[in-house]
């Protein structure tokens, strides 16, 4: 992954009429930044456009100054690193925006249930001003010249994320990436959803997954069975550890994620957090009320 360190603003030719263009938003959670992907040789989709920021939107419109236009602006989700220059960029071209919906659209009823009962935290950075011109569903398609992309409705890292095909490439967003796994943070993620997804993709044949951030995804549906593979031996590494006893996710996040960067720690805990209401969905654990970050959770007899 320490490979993978282009220069921010710079157009990086992935071939398949596929360009790849870095915002400046380096962080923790968004590894060296946001990719943004532009599809197409003559009418173009931007895919992406990451935050609010005029140097990388001045960096995808001169990407797109030599007899091509943008015709189309395509949103995996309205997280703040991906969805807020959106609005700039159809401003500059009057392109419309292509998303599944706003931010909350697609919200599973269980965590519409405990948001509605007062809990609010957890929130990845959301674009609450994000709308859309064009609200797609599952299967539908976007066309351009010389493309066109499926909509693959891929609920889980956030309500309203939608993953979009090229014949058998996908721009994945956030939901698989290879630098790290996917945040999933109640109330606006929700782990089941997640790993419904995660079956879904997998039950095509996929040669490539372009993520929302760091490399390409050669071996796509080996990856998601990981990640599948994964969230399934957190979860008996979080009964493990509520066997000891009730616990908050806090804590549990601190025994069951060994050698972690103190400052990926909150990132941890709201992982485990997740994890911890989806069994209380399925009906195994049980949880005292207030719901907040320091609610201890209780295995049923």
């Amino acid at each position: 992954m320490t490979q993978f360190n282009p220069e921010i603003g710079q157009i990086d030719d992935l071939g398949h009429a596929i360009r790849r263009i870095l915002a400046p938003n380096p962080s923790p959670m968004t590894f060296r930044g946001t990719n943004t992907y532009l599809v197409g040789t003559q009418s173009v989709a931007v895919i992406d456009p990451g935050p609010a920021d005029p140097t990388h939107l001045n960096a995808i419109l001169q990407a797109t100054d030599m007899g091509r236009t943008i015709t189309h602006i395509c949103v995996t989700h309205a997280h703040l690193d991906h969805s807020p220059l959106a609005a700039d960029l159809k401003k500059a071209t009057g392109a419309p925006i292509y998303a599944f919906g706003r931010a909350k659209d697609g919200q599973s009823l269980f965590m519409k249930s405990i948001e509605d009962a007062g809990y609010t935290g957890g929130g990845e950075g959301i674009d609450f001003d994000f709308a859309p011109d064009v609200r797609l569903r599952d299967g539908d398609m976007i066309e351009g010249a010389d493309w066109s992309l499926r909509t693959i409705h891929t609920p889980g890292h956030m309500s309203n994320h939608v993953c979009f095909a090229l014949g058998d490439r996908l721009f994945s967003g956030d939901h698989v990436m290879d630098w790290a796994t996917s945040m999933v943070s109640p109330p606006d993620g929700d782990l089941g959803d997640f790993i419904a997804s995660c079956k879904k993709l997998i039950t095509e044949r996929w040669s490539t997954f372009y993520p929302g951030h760091g490399e390409r995804v050669t071996d796509p549906n080996t990856r998601t069975q990981w990640l599948i593979d994964h969230r399934s031996e957190r979860d008996r590494e979080i009964r493990a550890a509520l066997g000891q006893g009730p616990n908050t996710a806090r804590a549990i996040a601190t025994s069951v994620y060994t050698d972690l960067d103190p400052a990926l720690l909150p990132a941890a805990t709201r992982n485990v957090f997740a994890h911890l209401l989806d069994m209380c969905g399925k009906g195994l654990i049980t949880f005292d009320n207030p719901l907040t970050a320091d609610t201890i959770f209780t295995p049923k007899e």
